[in-house]
């Protein structure tokens, strides 16, 4: 009991040491029209209201309550006292107010001061504040905000709040209004549930179902239509990459040493991954419209005769057209990327192209491939997210500072290997936390080939997709319970710690229930069947007629020779799981 009292207490302080976001009004004197900027505070200072128009001096004072057995906990209640005129701010950000010299004549009456960080405590900077009239203390900060900490009885020694700004806002602060501001500090409850969820929710499920359906099918069709040898358009088509556990292992390695390289040289290094996702990004959206742009009846005229590279072989106009939009776009995206009211459209939609093509092309040949794959970058996951905040200086996880980008980043560039959705709760908070919802190309991309081997599976056994069906459901099933996590955690959550159970365990669940885990496990369904060859009695064979011998005066050697070199017809969709009775029947 005592052990589960100290965990409870252990985890409230943490929760108050760690800080809370609020939001300051500032607005020029006398008017109530004005904007609002993002503050850190700490309520154990002094509470702030929950609404704008409630603004108002909050005291913490501290009260003993009695409990059986004559137990004596200390507890601080909050009681407001509310004049719903602004408080005049004075701006002291030439000063660090670490000393009563750095007090100006007069003090800070009815006011709350703005001043810079300095090498002081929070302490000190609040009780000269508190001491010279103050209600309230801004501290503008030039680094990353963090909670104004102090003991319990400094906190029962000050009685009235203190915050964090930042420097930037201070500038914009000074830009904006006119030589006497007024200022309201106020901390709204943010929603738990944000619509935006509901379009990352739509795009990630839309984009495994659409990439797993398109792959299993390409897949199933090339396979069996390599009869054809034609120069048509249908040869376009990328040739796929089966994925070994080499490659697997190779490709972990690799995303580890990438991750906490951009970790560490974080400046440098978005660049060159800004320009990769350009270039596999546009030829992501070639290979998503080609589909579409072949059918159109125009533009089937090849260039003529050059020596340009990759014009030599003399392309159709309408590709060299195609290949110039899907490039225009990406470009357009790089130069614009920055632009928060409209650039994340164009990232997304060149995400979805990226992730389509990469499902497409990349296949996983067994479901051992697919159990191996997920499970290790599940590993990857929470090590990344959960565990290196223990090893890092700020306690932030490196997973969630590369995905989201360093705050002491000095070019304010965001990895583009996300889906982006701007928040759509309208809270003020919103200008607090990040204006985004993310979601990695990862957490698309390694359910995508799960959800891709089960389509192909279910062509080959003619099981109406219920492999497939089930894997994209227990993937959104999957999804649902990363958003309700990161809900009520308040922090970023490795997706694939609730995707990869939820898609695994239900196409398991489904082959055991249909009593085929030993071919859903070892694809050996995708292996063509043996060739049955009857055996041949040369003493059995019979005479030819002097007839048969004229017309055909060549050996009945080369005739089998011959029919075998030319490639069977391709079988029914209704026969293929039949094929290994085909070649045994002509054999005959």
């Amino acid at each position: 009991m005592r052990l589960m009292r100290s965990l409870i207490w252990t985890a409230l302080f943490i929760k108050q040491a760690l800080g809370e976001y609020g939001m300051a009004h500032f607005s020029e004197w006398g008017k109530s029209k004005g904007k609002d900027y993002c503050i850190f505070f700490n309520s154990q200072w002094a509470r702030l209201p929950q609404d704008l128009n409630k603004a108002c001096v909050c005291v913490m004072i501290s009260v003993l309550i009695s409990l059986c057995v004559c137990v004596m906990i200390s507890v601080l209640i909050s009681l407001c006292v509310c004049d719903l005129s602004r408080l005049q701010a004075y701006d002291l950000t030439a000063s660090v107010l670490c000393s009563a010299a750095d007090v100006p004549e007069g003090g800070f009456p009815n006011r709350i001061p703005m001043v810079l960080r300095g090498n002081c405590t929070f302490y000190e900077k609040v009780r000269l504040a508190q001491i010279n009239g103050a209600k309230g203390l801004l501290i503008v900060s030039k680094d990353r905000l963090i909670p104004p900490f102090g003991n319990k009885t400094q906190y029962e020694e000050i009685d009235i709040p203190v915050a964090l700004l930042s420097y930037a806002d201070m500038l914009d602060i000074s830009k904006s209004f006119g030589e006497q501001w007024q200022v309201a500090m106020y901390a709204p409850n943010e929603p738990v549930v944000d619509y935006n969820m509901v379009i990352i929710f739509l795009m990630a499920v839309g984009t495994v179902a659409v990439g797993g359906y398109w792959a299993g099918s390409r897949d199933i069709k090339k396979r069996y239509m390599k009869h054809k040898r034609d120069d048509s358009t249908e040869k376009q088509d990328e040739e796929t990459v089966d994925v070994t556990p080499i490659m697997i292992a190779v490709f972990v390695v690799m995303c580890c040493s990438m991750l906490v390289l951009l970790y560490l040289f974080y400046d440098r290094l978005v660049y060159m991954i800004i320009v990769i996702f350009c270039l596999a990004s546009s030829v992501g959206l070639y290979s998503c419209l080609w589909p579409f742009v072949r059918r159109i009846p125009f533009g089937k005229c090849r260039i003529p005769e050059n020596n340009l590279p990759y014009c030599h072989k003399r392309p159709q106009v309408r590709m060299l057209l195609l290949s110039m939009f899907c490039v225009g776009v990406s470009v357009t995206w790089g130069v614009f990327r920055n632009e928060d009211q409209w650039a994340w459209v164009l990232q997304d939609a060149l995400g979805i192209a990226f992730c389509l093509y990469m499902l497409k092309t990349i296949r996983l040949p067994t479901f051992k491939a697919c159990t191996l794959l997920l499970v290790v970058l599940f590993v990857y996951d929470v090590f990344f997210v959960f565990i290196t905040p223990y090893f890092t200086k700020s306690g932030e996880s490196i997973m969630v500072e590369v995905a989201a980008g360093p705050s002491g980043s000095s070019t304010h560039e965001k990895l583009p290997m996300v889906l982006k959705v701007p928040r759509l709760n309208f809270s003020p908070l919103a200008l607090c936390d990040r204006p985004f919802s993310l979601l990695g190309f990862g957490d698309i991309l390694v359910p995508g080939l799960l959800v891709a081997y089960c389509h192909r599976f279910d062509i080959l056994m003619q099981s109406s997709r219920i492999y497939f069906v089930a894997c994209t459901v227990g993937y959104g099933i999957g999804l649902l319970i990363t958003f309700v996590a990161l809900a009520l955690m308040q922090m970023g959550q490795p997706a694939l710690l609730y995707l990869v159970p939820c898609t695994l365990l239900t196409s398991l669940a489904v082959a055991l229930w249909r009593k085929e885990l030993p071919l859903f496990w070892t694809g050996s369904g995708f292996v063509p069947p043996p060739i049955v060859m009857a055996p041949i009695n040369c003493t059995q064979t019979p005479a030819l007629t002097e007839e048969e011998t004229t017309t055909n005066p060549e050996p009945q050697i080369s005739e089998v020779t011959t029919n075998q070199s030319e490639d069977p017809p391709p079988p029914a969709e209704e026969d293929v799981p039949h094929l290994a009775e085909e070649p045994a029947d002509k054999s005959e």
